[in-house]
């Protein structure tokens, strides 16, 4: 019983195989004709839609293909000359029909000249005329008439969406609707095919309810789908809907990944046999999705190759699954092994077609279709198979189930026990190791904080010192300048207690001299100014370090950010050790909702790295320069701080805003600063970024909202 079973299915397959396989042998056999039709030179160029004008200029057409044209994905539209002359046979008195053979070129318009280059006839086809090609054929062609008025030179404009890959063609009348016919027959028949599997096996799923045929069932019907996009004729489908059509040709077959993916697992039992890897079965879909969003992207090139390179993996990951399933004793694999190798073949044939290792004209696509219908018959023997398969498997584990159920119980029991207390253990040790990661973040804050307030205090004490120190040191003689002034006035006074004498005058005179009485005023004059200047400097450092920190402003408030640029310029003052050149370029800006210590503690951040960047890697020859600018665009406040220091390598660039990482040597940061910035900028609803290029320099560009509210 079990011997006739393996021969009724095995001649089911053999009987399947030579139905198919036959149409597409006598497919192949016709592309020794395709040779004799099939135009071998292509010269082109690259240009705008209306670069071809009423003359024909030969030298335009710079660049040269020869078997076909194959030039990727091109923004612009392309212009190629084809040769009549090159076909010896053509009858003068015929009609001829040239064929492209690409289905998806949204707009192909032939432009045929007189013997003198005059332009005297133009037309259009592609995808984009929904109105025309009543012979509903996929690929553009167009009628040619042969005649002693037109010159030998065909040109043909192609604008596409799609990668410029193409063959041309032509072809004597009858034999073009044969062509024409046969190609039609031949995907009617593989559509026919693909539908009736995708019924039979949508009847056994209502049928057992078993999820494997539903899965198989939408693979089947999207792998056909995707074939009639290939082909072309999926854009009639569509009702001529050139943005679907172009989506259908990813599309349909990224749906039918999707599907596939869940119909191995069941069908050949991956959770059994390739337990570890079954998970990574899935980053097959994602790359099809991947290929879908970047031919959305505009990224077309890239896209057809990626689905190209997925296609072969996805068969070849698929074949080596099988081969671990079937060594592993599962039958059906051997079924799936037969059917995939088909696939393979079709799919490495048709990869050495695109990569134009060989070339298969206008029937490039016959072997996947042969491929994909031959697996879609064997898989639907092998499902067929799989009923006997389960009912055998399902008697079997009935009976091992009801030997089971007591010592499922057990373990059960103590399984959950288990559990119960891995999970308080495991629940304590996260709480601790929780407690210890928000103590060690507050310490980090703290140490960025306290960094901080330290460099800040380490800034004003400098500037505070000098202007002190300027006033103390003016105490001294400003004592002894005033003593010798009252010892005088003392004189003065005592000699004007009597009538002046010649003689008294005299020793006043005298005394003015020997004391400079006149420069004595004037260094009295200056010591004053001096010690004014000072108090005056000593203000304007406090009103800074109060416009800096804000601590009596706890709540947005309206802000002039070039006030707060200002006084954290004063702060670092001390730190550009008067080598950084600054420059300011300040627009009238309005006034900006927002914390102000806390915007205070991005500018101080953001220049402080800049300073330590100039003066800690200086550039032999070059002035270290500080560039901050202010301007108002967009109902946004820019800011950019510039430094032409040497600047950071992308790698780093990346990661300035990631929390704990720093540039600096151990114990200099903490690499929380720029992080603090970049929550701080996005608190406030702003925007920051970062331009920097080695050995150029660096630029913050910081954005902020005039309101918050809007």
């Amino acid at each position: 019983m079990k011997n006739k079973t393996y021969f009724k299915y095995a001649s089911l397959t053999i009987l399947s195989l030579v139905v198919v396989i036959l149409p597409i042998i006598s497919f192949l056999g016709m592309l020794k004709q395709d040779d004799d039709l099939r135009f071998t030179n292509y010269s082109y160029f690259f240009g705008e839609q209306d670069a071809i004008g009423e003359d024909l200029d030969l030298t335009a057409f710079d660049s040269i293909a020869l078997g076909g044209v194959d030039l990727g994905a091109v923004k612009k539209d392309l212009f190629v000359k084809l040769d009549l002359d090159d076909f010896g046979w053509l009858n003068k008195d015929s009609v001829y029909f040239l064929e492209i053979s690409n289905p998806s070129f949204r707009e192909v318009e032939l432009y045929r000249f007189n013997r003198n280059g005059e332009l005297v006839y133009k037309e259009l086809s592609g995808t984009v005329l929904k109105s025309e090609n009543s012979l509903r054929n996929p690929n553009p062609y167009f009628n040619l008439q042969l005649d002693n008025e037109f010159s030998s030179s065909v040109v043909l404009r192609v604008y596409s969406k799609v990668p410029l890959k193409f063959e041309a063609f032509i072809y004597p009348y009858s034999s073009f609707y044969s062509n024409y016919s046969l190609r039609l027959i031949i995907i009617s028949f593989y559509f026919g095919i693909m539908v009736a599997l995708f019924l039979y096996n949508l009847i056994l799923y209502f049928a057992v309810k078993d999820r494997v045929y539903l899965f198989y069932c939408f693979y089947i019907l999207f792998i056909g789908l995707a074939q009639l996009s290939i082909s072309g004729h999926s854009y009639f489908l569509l009702q001529k809907d050139v943005f679907l059509y172009e989506l259908s040709i990813i599309g349909f077959t990224t749906l039918s990944s999707v599907f596939v993916i869940p119909f191995i697992q069941l069908f050949l039992r991956t959770n059994e046999y390739i337990p570890k890897y079954e998970k990574y079965l899935y980053l097959i879909p994602l790359s099809y999705v991947i290929s879908l969003v970047l031919w959305q992207m505009g990224f077309v090139e890239i896209s057809y190759s990626m689905m190209d390179l997925n296609g072969l993996i996805f068969v070849v990951c698929f074949f080596t699954i099988g081969i671990v399933a079937a060594r592993g004793g599962n039958r059906s694999a051997y079924f799936f092994l037969l059917a995939w190798s088909f696939l393979l073949i079709g799919l490495v044939v048709l990869i050495l077609h695109n990569l134009m290792i060989i070339n298969l004209g206008s029937y490039a696509n016959a072997p996947l279709l042969a491929g994909t219908a031959i697996e879609a018959l064997l898989l639907s023997f092998a499902l067929a198979d799989k009923i006997n398969i389960l009912k055998k498997e399902k008697e079997d584990e009935q009976l091992d189930k009801l030997e089971a159920v007591k010592e499922n119980e057990r373990l059960i029991k103590e399984q959950n026990v288990y559990l119960e207390d891995m999970v308080k253990s495991r629940t304590e040790e996260l709480e601790l190791t929780l407690k210890n990661l928000q103590n060690t973040q507050t310490q980090l804050v703290n140490q960025e904080k306290m960094a901080s307030l330290g460099q800040l205090t380490a800034g004003i004490a400098h500037e505070i010192n000098n202007p002190i120190n300027f006033v103390s040191s003016n105490i001294s003689p400003l004592k002894r300048d005033l003593k010798d002034i009252l010892e005088l006035m003392d004189v003065y006074r005592e000699k004007g207690k009597l009538e002046f004498s010649e003689e008294s005058k005299e020793q006043l005179d005298e005394m003015e001299e020997e004391i400079e009485f006149d420069y004595l005023l004037e260094e009295v004059e200056q010591l004053l100014n001096g010690m004014e200047d000072g108090a005056k400097r000593t203000v304007e450092i406090v009103r800074g370090l109060k416009l800096f920190s804000r601590v009596d402003e706890q709540d947005v408030k309206e802000v002039d950010l070039r006030e707060g640029l200002d006084s954290t310029l004063i702060l670092l003052n001390s730190t550009m050790s008067g080598v950084i050149k600054l420059t300011k370029n300040y627009e009238d800006v309005p006034m900006v909702e927002c914390l102000a210590g806390k915007i205070n503690q991005v500018f101080m951040n953001i220049i402080s790295n800049a300073i330590h960047a100039l003066l800690d890697h200086p550039i032999e020859g070059r002035e270290p320069e500080l560039t901050i600018n202010v301007f108002f665009k967009d109902e946004m406040v820019g800011i950019q701080i510039k430094d032409n220091g040497v600047g950071m390598p992308d790698k780093v660039k990346e990661k300035i805003f990631e929390p704990f990482f720093t540039t600096k040597a151990v114990g200099q940061g903490t690499g929380l600063g720029l992080s603090i910035v970049y929550t701080i900028i996005e608190n406030h609803k702003g925007s920051i970024k970062v331009d920097s290029e080695q050995g150029v320099g660096t630029v913050f560009n910081i954005a902020l909202p005039v309101n918050q509210k809007g």
